[in-house]
């Protein structure tokens, strides 16, 4: 429950310049499904089975038609910046980009800042993660974008959370485009790396000064002291965590990791040339901390995936914490911890850090929770702030409640609320909290 400690007056100030938004994504929110290309989440959402509530996103909340009354909801917040994605399938489809163009204009009006990421889960139809080729086919989709929309957009994004989409869409089967490849799926997570670092190339071209990327990171907690469960929480922190963290801040794979990778080894060590290109800031996204053992047969994983058998780990529940709606435990000290340890393992090499994403799945309008949760992640993030880390900006996942992937519409992760059979938009109580503490920061 809220308390009067939680008043946003009340947080420790942040350093001056530093960029408080919200983020959403497109497939999540835009709607208008007819109105641009297929992707895959589109193929596997019709698959009976696939998503917990059988919905799909061709509405969701059909933002592409309400933009400009989100956009208000932005500037009611008095939130610097707007972090959202490109829809691919829709930049590929006649009149795609003019939407964007238009989004972008009124973000810009209402004084806020775009931050646009260039992939976020939804791979047009008849391009395959598992194929070099859509590395440059993204590169190729980069610069159309960035030629449209540079002239007003400082801040990019290249890619959302590779490693769900690897280990969720290509390893486990329980995302788009629902593949159970296991270890085999590695050369999905290759070749998305490959594509960014092609779209750093792409944006510098254009002329971008401001890039980075979203990477999903969280502390990774041994069951015990016993050595199994520290080599298996070694090796999934390095799976989850240093697969997608190394290769773009040190040009190089983890150790034991890049045979896996596809191609001969020196196609390996040129792809890494391209996947290190300098970025001007990193983006950790952060929901929680795991906690990891030796192998028990099938486990539940964060997210409420089920692991199989035969991994070289188990993941175990986290006792003794409030739980989410989604089942994930809250732990702001994991976000205190994670940023000086990213600090720590890659010192010069990590540029300014951004919190990418950081939120959680609450019903009700009264949202306490939802505040609690928010003001334990801030503090946590000024204790990083304090320990040296140079953060930069916090981004509130989400701005509405959305189409949530294999979940449907049974989790609510926004600060507005939206009913999703007349998509009337709600103001929840953590919007007010979150626009006093925007406010009280300045």
């Amino acid at each position: 429950m809220a308390t009067d400690a939680m008043a946003a007056d009340a947080m420790p100030r942040f350093p001056d310049g530093f960029l408080w938004g919200v983020s959403t994504s497109a497939h999540q929110i835009e709607g208008a499904a007819g109105l641009r290309a297929p992707s895959v989440w589109d193929v596997f959402t019709a698959e009976p089975g696939r998503v917990r509530d059988g919905s799909t996103a061709a509405v969701a909340c059909d933002h592409y038609h309400r933009y400009r009354e989100d956009v208000a909801l932005l500037a009611g917040l008095g939130v610097d910046a707007y972090r959202f994605s490109v829809s691919w399938p829709r930049v590929d489809s006649p009149g795609g980009l003019d939407f964007y163009d238009r989004l972008v204009d009124e973000v810009c009006a209402a004084g806020v800042r775009p931050v646009p990421t260039l992939f976020h889960w939804d791979l047009p139809v008849g391009l395959d993660w598992l194929e070099r080729d859509t590395a440059a086919r993204f590169a190729e989709y980069v610069s159309v974008v960035a030629e449209r929309l540079g002239d007003r957009v400082g801040k990019w994004i290249t890619l959302n959370e590779p490693a769900e989409h690897t280990l969720l869409g290509h390893a486990l089967g329980t995302h788009a485009p629902g593949r159970t490849l296991l270890f085999d799926a590695l050369p999905a997570a290759h070749h998305q790396l490959l594509a960014h670092g092609l779209a750093v190339r792409a944006l510098r071209a254009a002329g971008a000064t401001d890039v980075g990327i979203a990477n999903s990171h969280g502390p990774t907690w041994p069951a015990s002291d016993a050595p199994a469960d520290r080599e298996a929480a070694d090796f999934y922190d390095l799976l989850l965590n240093r697969l997608f963290a190394d290769p773009v801040l040190t040009g190089r794979y983890p150790e034991g990791l890049g045979e896996l990778m596809p191609g001969s080894a020196g196609g390996v060590e040129a792809d890494l040339e391209i996947i290190s290109e300098p970025l001007d800031w990193y983006g950790v996204n952060y929901y929680a901390p795991a906690r990891v053992g030796a192998p028990q047969g099938a486990g539940i994983e964060f997210g409420g995936v089920t692991l199989p058998a035969g991994l070289p780990f188990s993941v175990r529940a986290i006792e003794g914490r409030p739980l989410t709606d989604f089942g994930w435990p809250v732990v702001p000290e994991g976000l205190a911890g994670v940023l000086p340890g990213f600090r720590d393992r890659y010192g010069d090499r990590l540029p300014p850090v951004v919190v990418t994403e950081n939120g959680c799945a609450y019903e009700g309008l009264d949202d306490r929770d939802r505040i609690a949760y928010h003001d334990g992640h801030v503090r946590a993030l000024h204790r990083a702030v304090e320990a040296g880390v140079d953060v930069r900006g916090y981004f509130v996942w989400s701005l509405l409640d959305n189409f949530e992937w294999a979940e449907g519409y049974g989790r609510r992760f926004g600060l507005v609320h939206v009913d999703f059979t007349t998509l009337e938009r709600t103001p929840k109580a953590s919007y007010g909290w979150f626009r006093d503490l925007v406010a009280g920061q300045r």
